[in-house]
């Protein structure tokens, strides 16, 4: 029978089970036995992330050709601007790759996400913007070359939708079984 797990990954822990270079896996919380992940969010990044043991599924929720929206909330170094985020919608070349066209905007008020241990350092003088960034695709640190590369290096880095599934009613650390059908 196969299981489908929505996880809030915390800052900090790696997307495998296993612990590697001084960070945890995810071994650590209780998932079911034969359940991997659906993708991958770097240990400096949080958010959503999918557990199965549907091997077709994953294949299918990771494949560019599907185009399955993933929104991140972005905590980015200073003001952002209109032409920085024109530069993202339109896509940005990274390591000699341009990506897809995306969805960018700025967050007009700050997101309500919990406190990440340990905070973002603060810099006094350099103020902070939050965006959220919608894709179809999902290269190694992708958000976080697209907004270096627009000139706003990523501070903090959220995902909190794949499809249809958002993190709401999820603390870090925490899961819950969902079906294919709250993804898509």
């Amino acid at each position: 029978m196969f299981q489908y797990i929505a996880f809030y990954k915390p800052y900090g822990v790696l997307s495998q089970f296993t612990d590697e270079g001084g960070h945890q896996g995810l071994s650590r919380f209780g998932f079911p036995k034969d359940v991997y992940a659906a993708g991958r969010l770097d240990h400096d990044s949080e958010g959503l992330l999918v557990l199965t043991n549907d091997g077709k599924f994953i294949k299918k929720l990771l494949d560019p050709a599907f185009g399955h929206p993933r929104s991140y909330l972005a905590q980015v170094e200073g003001k952002m601007t209109l032409q920085a985020l024109k530069v993202l919608s339109a896509g940005v070349t990274i390591k000699g790759y341009k990506t897809k066209p995306c969805l960018a905007e700025c967050l007009s008020s700050l997101p309500v996400v919990p406190e990440r241990n340990p905070p973002i350092r603060f810099r006094k003088n350099i103020p902070t913007s939050w965006i959220r960034l919608t894709l179809t695709e999902g290269k190694n640190r992708q958000v976080r070359r697209m907004t270096a590369a627009a000139g706003f290096p990523t501070l903090r880095l959220i995902r909190v939708s794949i499809g249809k599934l958002t993190l709401n009613g999820l603390k870090p650390g925490e899961w819950k079984q969902i079906s294919k059908k709250d993804i898509f």
